[in-house]
């Protein structure tokens, strides 16, 4: 995972806790610019995701989530979007939508869902801004991921190495 978070500045593993400096260790790794792009259509790539459980909401009882770690590169910079796909039935044409834009799923057929197979796998999504107020009256201001579209039908038509 290492070498596709090289260009932010930084290595990056989700699994990783890290270590405890000490008060005289040297350090080198700065963080990497937060940006903010525009609204619009972008492509992504996946770079990770993470297991995790929605504890229930008013909207959504609890279930299992998937947090993808969504790569997208525009003119202004790259940014890594964190993504929720909830794993209930109500949020399910989500989940598919989702896994046709990355061409694991054919629109309209079953598919079991192949976790494995997502890192690495890219798509084009819209993106969004997105703002709020935190518990201290600050406003926060960051992008998220409003659509996942399908692939075009040239190119998932298409197969490399065929003709």
């Amino acid at each position: 995972m290492a070498d596709q978070w090289s260009d932010l500045g930084t290595e990056y593993n989700p699994n990783d806790d890290g270590r405890a400096l000490g008060w005289e260790d040297t350090i080198e790794h700065d963080s990497p610019d937060f940006v903010i792009l525009p609204e619009g259509d972008y492509d992504f790539e996946i770079i990770d995701f993470e297991r995790g459980r929605h504890n229930g909401s008013e909207k959504l009882p609890p279930c299992h989530k998937a947090i993808v770690h969504v790569k997208v590169e525009g003119k202004e910079g790259t940014t890594i979007i964190k993504h929720n796909l909830f794993l209930h039935s109500k949020t399910e044409g989500m989940v598919c939508a989702f896994f046709t834009a990355i061409g694991l799923r054919k629109k309209g057929e079953p598919f079991k869902m192949n976790w494995p197979a997502v890192p690495g796998s890219k798509g084009r999504c819209k993106v969004g801004i997105r703002k709020w107020k935190n518990d201290e009256g600050k406003e926060m201001t960051f992008n998220e991921i409003k659509k996942f579209y399908e692939p075009d039908a040239q190119q998932a038509m298409f197969t490399p190495g065929t003709f």
